[in-house]
């Protein structure tokens, strides 16, 4: 039997957070695991006003930086005999609730190690703008080398809620994690098994818009994420660059100082 847990990272996600929890609470995760890090807002309060034993938060009073709290909550629910961890935003207050299910049934079904959402179904998406064409091609590129573009297309771990096997966290150093197309990359570099579980379009996770700076930063963040994974697939020196370009963008608020500190705790 799986012993699910689920984690979400949090940092100022007041408006859509208790609605995040309340779509996990009613699903078959025995554990959930927020990690509050850096937060200003009422998120601290919304959790402690969650009455369930279902409930383990992590508090961090400075900022992780992004994806690092997903190797923390992993970690966590590791320790606790996780079999199976479900990762997905604070602000994912979509109607996701059979996705999630999708995703820990194919976990089960299919003894999967990895298991993706598909964000654009269908023809959703046909006339790209220009960052998100630059992102998908990123994506594309990594899935092409790793041997894994016929399998998940664009999918991708930095994307949508995906689930990972306990195999996977045992496998693939937690600390990789932080960096969610590596730890895709040496998923398919030792041979475990990754796919799509399920598909929903990326409007309908709830996720709100967060301005074209934050996009901007974003895309170079995933572009650079998937640079550096193909490098490590390749057995190379790890880069973020493309010609002239580095892409970098959150990667340098990335703590992975406060990362090593809680890997390292027994």
């Amino acid at each position: 039997m799986l012993m699910i847990a689920a984690v979400i990272p949090v940092k100022d996600e007041e408006k859509r957070l208790k609605k995040t929890i309340e779509t996990l609470l009613s699903g078959p995760a025995r554990m959930i695991v927020p990690v509050i890090n850096g937060s200003s807002d009422s998120s601290c309060r919304i959790i402690r006003q969650i009455r369930s034993k279902r409930v383990h938060p992590l508090y961090f009073t400075e900022p992780l930086g992004i994806d690092v709290p997903r190797a923390i909550g992993a970690k966590a629910a590791l320790d606790q005999g996780a079999t199976a961890v479900l990762f997905l935003d604070g602000d994912m207050d979509g109607n996701i609730a059979k996705n999630l299910n999708d995703l820990i049934s194919t976990i089960s079904e299919k003894h999967a190690d990895m298991v993706l959402t598909n964000c654009y179904p269908g023809d959703y998406i046909t006339r790209p703008s220009q960052l998100a064409a630059a992102v998908l091609n990123a994506r594309v590129s990594l899935n092409r080398e790793i041997g894994l573009e016929e399998t998940i297309g664009a999918a991708s771990p930095s994307h949508g809620p995906h689930a990972v096997s306990r195999r996977f966290l045992l496998s693939v150093p937690l600390r990789e994690l932080a960096i969610p197309p590596v730890s895709l990359a040496l998923a398919a570099k030792r041979g475990l098994l990754v796919c799509v579980g399920t598909e929903i379009a990326h409007y309908k996770l709830g996720s709100p818009g967060k301005g074209s700076a934050h996009a901007d930063l974003i895309a170079a963040t995933i572009i650079g994420d998937c640079i550096e994974a193909q490098h490590v697939y390749r057995n190379t020196k790890r880069q973020r660059s493309a010609g002239s370009v580095e892409y970098l963008g959150y990667h340098r608020q990335r703590r992975w100082d406060l990362l090593d500190q809680f890997l390292a705790q027994s």
